[in-house]
């Protein structure tokens, strides 16, 4: 075979396969790489943003649709997620509910962390399991950054965000039961879990 007969197959080759690969769009490690500036690397966040690692495929579309149609208010995510499609978002959902959450490391009130455990396993272990780990309905709690979940539960109380009415009526009855100690205790549980 000649030189220029084995250099056209090799770039006839080439050519074939980025058109496939541009055929098939981003990967999902690709899409995932936008996200760790504010994120983390691989989900994981360092800073006040929450960390996506180890949140439900569920879980992540809902709360990027939410985002796109605006019913979730937020500062920049509802412009990010307008940038994607339906089909780039389940990718990314699929990658991330397969990355393991690495917790962030941060300052916790050691004397909250007791009642916080109980009031977790009293009012929020059906929805946020295995002491905030392990989520279906809702986001991985444990290991968050404790000021993100004050903020998002400012937000919830402003109106910003809907609360499910699961949420609405725990948080409703630890406010009742314990007040704002209940909601901090809860927090700093959480934040914790490192």
């Amino acid at each position: 075979m000649s030189l220029k007969l084995v250099t056209r197959l090799i770039l006839v080759g080439g050519l074939t396969g980025s058109s496939l690969a541009l055929a098939a769009g981003a990967s999902p490690e690709m899409l995932s790489q936008t996200c760790a500036a504010c994120h983390g690397t691989n989900g994981s966040s360092v800073a006040y943003t929450p960390s996506i690692a180890g949140n439900s495929e569920e879980y992540f579309v809902d709360t990027m649709k939410a985002f796109k149609s605006g019913e979730r208010k937020a500062t920049v995510m509802d412009r990010i997620a307008k940038g994607y499609s339906d089909d780039e978002i389940a990718k990314m959902a699929r990658y991330f509910a397969r990355q393991p959450m690495k917790p962030m490391r941060q300052a916790y009130r050691q004397t909250q962390v007791s009642l916080g455990k109980e009031l977790h396993f009293e009012y929020c272990n059906k929805c946020h399991e295995d002491g905030g780990k392990k989520a279906d309905d809702g986001g991985v709690l444990a290991g968050q950054s404790i000021i993100y979940m004050q903020h998002s539960m400012e937000d919830f109380k402003a109106g910003w965000r809907e609360a499910p009415k699961k949420m609405r009526k725990r948080v409703k009855a630890v406010m009742e039961a314990h007040g704002q100690q209940g909601i901090e205790a809860l927090l700093n549980y959480y934040g914790s879990q490192q």
